[in-house]
């Protein structure tokens, strides 16, 4: 017989084991779909992600942009601080865990003493933004000539391209040096609000609209914010990225010589590249579009290396040193597989880039794709890169992309 002691202690026992198994642990991330908010100007720009294997060594968040989906990995723990790097752009959410609750910042670690952007986040509201009754009666679905206008007034023609279904709206904005990616949003009484955060930076945009040909709205992001102007216009598109960057007179090839990850100079008069059709890709590891170009042309030079074609990428990186781009460019060629040589050119400023290649005037930014004949002259440069977020500009890419390469082979 036990004694009523004993007894007392059992039941004891008993309740904390309960008491245990019912009550979520604190401290550690939760597998489920979160609802995260960053701070932009004097805003919050909403974003979801999804916690996998939380309780795992493999635990993974996956960041959610409409379809684009953004896994990080090396998550880590001290205390109740979890750590979620960020590798693509070297940077870190670094959060306090309470429960269901995150609360911390946006840090970028290239930045000496970065402060960080404010950032909280909760599990289990899977709405990004909250659905209202009686939206506006307007839609915005299509393409649009969208207006950045700057403090000094000074206006650039893009692309804006949209489509709602049942309340949700996504799509993307078109620039001259690639796209805002996968913007996802919802309608409002006055328009539509729309969002995105793939790593970089968070995205805000916020649009009134005046009536079914014409908005106005505001661009936010962490550091600043830009007024928008949009017209409906179904045949909008970019002017031709090929008449950007040029060819300076006096000038039909290219000299750089670079080091790889090994150290090794590389240029375009070794024996690799003789005879043969060459694609340049200046990038960053840095660079989301860079990073779109990266994931389709590592696949498709392994498609067709062997029809004489080759590819190098010029990796302009945030610092002036080979060892912190090492890692960075090496990280890119293991994740993509990537079998081509990317050399390092540089820090990514415009002097750098006017060192390295000296043979090109008006570079207009990341990615830059330069495609060169089996002579070693170069035939285009082409500014910019329609991402997987354009839809049929993206297509319409791809398919001029190899027409132009059949044509120079």
């Amino acid at each position: 017989m036990k004694s009523k002691k004993q007894i007392f202690f059992y039941l004891v026992w008993i309740v904390l084991g309960l008491f245990t198994t019912c009550t979520s642990p604190t401290g550690k991330l939760q597998d489920g779909i979160w609802r995260g908010e960053l701070a932009v100007v004097d805003k919050q720009a909403p974003f979801l992600f999804e916690v996998q294997n939380a309780e795992t060594d493999s635990a993974v968040v996956t960041l959610i942009n409409g379809e684009e989906r953004v896994p990080l990995t090396g998550i880590q723990y001290v205390a109740d601080t979890v750590f979620i790097p960020i590798e693509s752009y070297d940077a870190v959410l670094k959060a306090k865990v309470s429960k269901d609750k995150l609360e911390g910042r946006f840090i970028k670690n290239y930045i000496e003493n970065d402060l960080g952007v404010p950032f909280k986040a909760e599990r289990g509201d899977v709405s990004r933004f909250e659905a209202i009754d009686h939206p506006t009666s307007f839609s915005i679905d299509g393409k649009w000539d969208v207006f950045f206008i700057n403090a000094k007034n000074d206006t650039t023609r893009n692309v804006g391209i949209f489509k709602t279904e049942n309340q949700i709206v996504t799509g993307s904005i078109l620039t001259n040096s690639g796209d805002l990616r996968f913007l996802e949003g919802a309608l409002t009484k006055q328009g539509v609000v729309l969002s995105a955060f793939s790593g970089l930076s968070p995205y805000l945009i916020e649009i009134n609209v005046k009536d079914s040909d014409s908005f106005e709205g505001t661009f936010y992001t962490a550091r600043s914010q830009t007024k928008l102007v949009g017209i409906r216009n179904n045949q909008a598109a970019l002017g031709d990225a090929y008449s950007l960057a040029q060819l300076k007179p006096g000038f039909s090839t290219l000299s750089f010589a670079l080091p790889n990850t090994d150290g090794q100079i590389i240029s375009l008069h070794d024996e690799r590249y003789k005879d043969k059709v060459v694609i340049v890709s200046i990038l960053g590891s840095w660079c989301p579009n860079c990073l779109d170009e990266l994931k389709d042309l590592a696949p498709w030079y392994a498609a067709n290396k062997d029809r004489g074609v080759e590819v190098i990428g010029l990796a302009f990186e945030r610092k002036n040193d080979l060892d912190y781009a090492r890692k960075a460019i090496n990280r890119l060629k293991e994740k993509y597989n990537v079998g081509y040589e990317i050399l390092f050119a540089g820090q990514a400023n415009g002097e750098t880039v006017a060192k390295v290649l000296p043979e090109i005037e008006n570079f207009g930014g990341y990615p830059t794709t330069i495609f060169i004949d089996k002579t070693g002259k170069v035939q285009k440069i082409h500014t910019g890169y329609n991402g997987p977020a354009t839809g049929l500009f993206y297509e319409e890419f791809q398919q001029e992309f190899n027409q132009l390469i059949n044509s120079l082979l």
